[in-house]
């Protein structure tokens, strides 16, 4: 095969592509830039590291099933484990948009960066619902009869049931978390390429100071 066919090859330009856009630096840098030291981009990676232990445990409750989250002590342990760490998901994520919207995340060519944020913000809250709405409860039962008022006045309760059990979990352990989870990849890659907003120009520091990932 030539090299002109070669290079007709959608795997070729797509792999130049990818390349071109993350290289090797950007996926895994070793270093950033000093202001990153800073505590307000730290919430980002909190809210990756709660949403790994959302997603683990999430797994196991899901094998496990209902009886045993109910019934088991270890089952009570994971679903609180479960719990707690969407706690610390939703408060990491709600401190990194705020910090980011006063930062104003979106300059420099980050407008798709900060709004795939703010639509994970959005799925992560249905994610949130529909979960409570899974728990087979007496909260489940007084929150989606709360709900299902104010959900059927907007026209959407003739597909989005929340009465129905089955319904509402399969929601919450598939389509919304694959929704979620593709959106915040999305956002981290995103983040790669464009790299992280800088402080407006005044509290910038010099470009040449790095500090080594993970000092």
């Amino acid at each position: 095969m030539s090299n002109a066919e070669i290079d007709r090859q959608w795997t070729t330009r797509l792999r130049r592509r990818v390349e071109g856009k993350l290289p090797p630096e950007k996926v895994l840098p070793d270093t950033q830039p000093s202001y990153v030291a800073s505590w307000i981009y730290v919430f980002g990676v909190a809210t990756l590291a709660s949403l790994g232990v959302v997603i683990f445990t999430g797994c196991v409750l899901a094998l496990r099933g209902p009886q045993w989250w109910h019934g088991s002590q270890y089952g009570h342990f994971v679903n609180s484990l479960h719990l707690w760490s969407v706690e610390i998901f939703f408060f990491t994520m709600v401190i990194h948009l705020w910090g980011k919207f006063a930062m104003a995340a979106w300059r420099g060519g980050r407008t798709l960066t900060w709004m795939t944020g703010v639509v994970t913000f959005l799925a992560s809250i249905a994610t949130a619902f529909t979960g409570y709405a899974s728990q087979s409860n007496f909260d489940s039962q007084w929150i989606t009869t709360q709900a299902k008022d104010g959900i059927n006045a907007t026209g959407a309760g003739a597909y989005f049931n929340v009465l129905n059990l089955g319904q509402m979990l399969m929601w919450h352990i598939v389509l919304l978390p694959i929704a979620a989870v593709v959106l915040t990849a999305l956002h981290v890659i995103l983040v790669r390429i464009k790299g992280v907003v800088p402080p407006f120009e005044d509290d910038v520091k010099p470009a040449a100071q790095k500090v080594a990932v993970g000092e």
